[in-house]
């Protein structure tokens, strides 16, 4: 296990693995379609992510009954939606790792190799069990403007765990996963068809 705590220096993200497992403790900020929309379009970014994370998230928070918030869940959204914006996002801000689900594309890891980056790839559906690793929130932008799915939140979290699966030297354990699947594919597509000329013969 890996442990990494905010801020994230390139360095250590960039000594960095597919495959390893990481503990995540400090500050991370969540961020989906609205605020990728937001910055793209110019408009002025609400927290500062240089050596940051971001999380690819859609949390369920509510008020608690001293007027803070409360995390009830906090599993990750989809990232695929996000890779027209996040190779722009990552060379503009120096966020250092995007938190999600299901991946993202070869731009998005080309421009994690160049600017030293990481994915890490968290359990979906486990929104539960990563609202307890929130230890406090600290805050939140963009809350009118998106509404409370889509703003800005500022988590600090505790042992927040996941796996590298895109690192900044250009590997993705999800083409990696793809490429075996193919290679599968073929093998047995060959073995149906060598099979089904023998049978052939033998009629």
């Amino acid at each position: 296990m890996k442990r990494l705590t905010f801020p994230f220096d390139e360095r250590t993200v960039r000594g960095l693995r597919a495959g390893d497992a990481v503990s995540i403790s400090g500050r991370i900020y969540t961020g989906r379609d609205r605020f990728h929309k937001w910055f793209a379009d110019g408009k002025p970014l609400p927290v500062c992510y240089r050596d940051g994370a971001l999380y690819h998230c859609g949390p369920v928070v509510v008020r608690d009954e001293e007027g803070g918030w409360r995390v009830m869940a906090a599993g990750p959204t989809t990232s695929v939606r996000e890779n027209p914006y996040e190779p722009d996002f990552i060379a503009a801000t120096g966020v250092r790792v995007i938190i999600g689900k299901g991946g993202m594309d070869a731009r998005t890891l080309a421009a994690m190799r160049e600017h030293g980056c990481v994915y890490v790839q968290a359990v979906g559906g486990a929104g539960a069990l990563y609202a307890a690793s929130v230890a406090s929130v600290a805050g939140v932008s963009l809350l009118d403007e998106f509404g409370a799915a889509e703003a800005v939140w500022h988590f600090d979290v505790s042992d927040f765990r996941g796996v590298v699966a895109m690192d900044s030297h250009g590997r993705s354990l999800f083409e990696d996963v793809a490429a075996a699947s193919e290679r599968r594919l073929a093998s047995t597509c060959r073995k149906c068809y060598t099979d089904d000329t023998r049978s052939s013969a033998g009629r």
